[in-house]
């Protein structure tokens, strides 16, 4: 049986857990109520899978276009973050997670209308909310400054300063009473963009294989799993705070992540490294996230900073156990998407590059 949203959530459903500490423990017959806006995405599940096996009653706000019929659990309201809210007026819940807040108006009004009637907020923005990368970021770097705070339109250059104010929206609705995630490229089970995905999938192909940089060039992810257990310990406790949420700077390399694939795959793949300032020149358009080069404006994109994280518990599981996961469940995908990925070369692209950089050498 294929590996889906519903069928995840439901595997977590009914486990409860004796937890301890933290100020949204519930009293003996009182039951702790979460509100995920989204919920049927990639992270939603995930984490309703964690709060309900936790013994949270947990709540989808979304427009119903995945899981229609709504998750086993969990109640589900429809609406639309772009002013329809009514389903959430007069509602209370005790802390809300808020995983679909883009456009920093509709963030606003969403933030505003729920913070009197929740005890708690987590909102997930992204690393890509800092204003630079030329250098490695932590909590207190600077991030984007968008011009234009009612700006709809999603870009590559809008994206970060958008989620930037996001940011500051939901601290002004609930001030101490909530959390900022920063996750740099969420990788695992459910992933959508085939950012992590495709180079396991690619290595266990065979043959040679372009692969960009140096071995040694960090990379830094975090399983969608350790994120969703990760964002559920701040709920529980309510920590106040900014926590960028990726694995430990340089403790994943571009060579450690091959080196894993063969280990899970068995696959005997011949890797060429490209140069990056040829990679730059040849094949600028294409996504070979979480791959950065190590010069230029991305240099410090890799080496972000977690120490805040790991004093609030946030853990990473073995690189191969995400690999082997990842592998596993992109099996189950339908046929066309296992054949068109949205990241990495296409087989056409990967044979024109490979054939330049031996010309180039030759």
């Amino acid at each position: 049986m294929a590996l889906s949203r519903r069928t995840l959530i439901k595997a977590g459903a009914g486990t409860v857990l004796a937890l301890a500490g933290g100020r949204l423990m519930a009293q003996a017959g009182q039951e702790r109520t979460l509100l995920v806006l989204g919920g049927t995405g990639f992270i939603g599940p995930h984490v309703t899978k964690v709060a309900l096996a936790h013994g949270w009653k947990v709540t989808h706000f979304n427009r119903g276009q995945r899981d229609p019929d709504g998750v086993e659990d969990v109640e589900t309201l429809h609406g639309d973050r772009k002013g329809q809210l009514d389903s959430l007026k007069g509602r209370r819940w005790d802390a809300v997670i808020d995983n679909t807040g883009y456009i920093p108006k509709y963030c606003k009004m969403s933030a505003d209308l729920l913070a009197p009637n929740t005890g708690y907020c987590l909102y997930i923005s992204s690393t890509s909310a800092y204003a630079s990368f030329e250098k490695p970021n932590d909590i207190g770097s600077p991030t984007g400054v968008l011009e234009n705070k009612d700006q709809e339109e999603i870009t590559n250059e809008t994206y970060g300063p958008m989620k930037a104010v996001c940011e500051q929206y939901v601290r002004d609705a609930y001030a101490r009473r909530c959390s900022i995630v920063r996750p740099g490229y969420i990788v695992g089970p459910l992933d959508p963009t085939d950012r992590f995905t495709y180079w396991p999938v690619r290595f266990a192909r065979g043959g040679e294989m372009a692969v960009p940089g140096a071995a040694a060039d960090p990379i830094q992810i975090v399983d969608v799993r350790d994120l969703a257990d990760f964002m559920m310990r701040l709920v529980e406790r309510q920590v106040d705070g900014y926590f960028n949420a990726v694995t430990p700077p340089g403790a994943i390399t571009m060579g450690s992540l091959m080196d894993t694939s063969r280990t899970v795959t068995g696959a005997d793949t011949r890797l060429t490294w490209i140069d990056e300032k040829f990679i730059a020149e040849q094949a600028a358009d294409v996504n070979l996230a979480p791959w950065s080069a190590m010069h230029g404006p991305e240099a410090g994109a890799s080496l972000t900073g977690i120490q805040a994280s790991v004093e609030q518990g946030l853990k990473a599981r073995p690189l191969e156990t995400t690999v082997r996961d990842t592998l596993a469940w992109h099996a189950t995908r339908p046929a066309e998407r296992q054949a068109a990925f949205r990241s990495g070369f296409t087989p056409e692209q990967e044979a024109a590059i490979l054939g330049d950089w031996h010309a180039r050498k030759a």
